[in-house]
């Protein structure tokens, strides 16, 4: 099992969720409302001018819990150009020792 984390850009949210409901693979995923600072930030065109001084971009953060044969059938699609996702943040994967419902 691994987790898909993706940090990508507040515009793309609803693309993004319509995106992800249509995969086969994606049984759920979690959307959290974040705040990045990187070096993109002066160059992002959706931001305002005061968030361009104080540095606050509006970000998603999306976990998304997959099977290991499902992970590069999802990267593929979500990085593809047809999703409007690609360019618009960052991934990274990590390994799910254990899960389970409370």
């Amino acid at each position: 099992m691994k987790n898909l984390v993706m940090v990508v850009h507040a515009s793309v949210q609803q693309e993004l969720a319509d995106t992800l409901r249509g995969l086969a693979q994606v049984r759920g995923f979690t959307f959290s409302h974040v705040e990045g600072h990187s070096a993109q930030s002066g160059r992002d065109p959706f931001l305002s001018a005061r968030d361009r001084v104080v540095g606050y971009v509006p970000r998603i953060r999306v976990d998304i819990l997959l099977e290991d044969a499902d992970l590069d059938p999802v990267l593929a699609m979500l990085c593809g150009g047809e999703t409007g996702v690609a360019g618009q943040g960052v991934y990274w994967v990590t390994a799910v020792e254990r899960h389970g419902r409370l």
